[in-house]
């Protein structure tokens, strides 16, 4: 994964408990670096050995981080020169989706090794929709959960999501049932 993941888990880390957290769970997680940078490639063990790490340190359960960190990575990347970038894909929740693997194949212009995970809309209707979700690296799926509700808060519309199904040896993906608020005349 890019060192961009790494960084904001770290800051994620320092915002709920501290540098000296942090330099706990760097330490426990046995990641040699302690600075990253943000365009060059990292290992994905590094990445989870240090989701791990938060999560024994911190005392919480892994899909709580996971998912903590889902939510902040909208506002993360946002914050670090990537909010153009996420406006141009849609103006609300469902376009943005709708847009979302056009803009992960852009961003692989800039970043070669990004192996970014594959999104399908299903069902789309006026405030929701059925979202499938691809990915070579298993157990993120509290991520993505925190990725949507964090695109609601960009959006400002609050965001409920379901998984529906889970990835297992009989289906190659996680199904989410995503919710929003439906824009009302005269709200914007």
């Amino acid at each position: 994964m890019y060192g961009l993941i790494n960084r904001a888990i770290k800051d994620l880390v320092i915002e709920r408990a501290g540098e000296a957290a942090w330099k706990r769970v760097h330490h426990d997680a046995g990641v040699q670096e302690d600075e990253f940078v943000a365009m060059e490639s990292y290992s994905d063990e590094s990445t989870y050995a240090l989701i791990g790490s938060a999560s024994r340190l911190l005392d919480l359960p892994q899909e709580e981080i996971l998912k903590e960190f889902g939510r902040k990575w909208i506002t993360y990347t946002a914050a670090r020169g990537y909010g153009e970038l996420m406006d141009g894909w849609g103006l609300d929740v469902g376009s943005f989706l709708d847009n979302l693997n056009q803009m992960h194949a852009r961003l692989k212009l800039a970043m070669p090794r990004l192996e970014p995970p594959h999104f399908e809309v299903f069902e789309r209707g006026e405030s929701s929709l059925v979202l499938r979700y691809w990915s070579d690296r298993p157990g993120l799926s509290p991520m993505v959960i925190g990725l949507l509700e964090g695109l609601g808060e960009r959006f400002g519309t609050p965001v409920s999501v379901e998984l529906r199904s889970a990835r297992s040896e009989e289906q190659d993906h996680d199904e989410f049932f995503v919710t929003w608020q439906a824009a009302t005349p005269g709200s914007a």
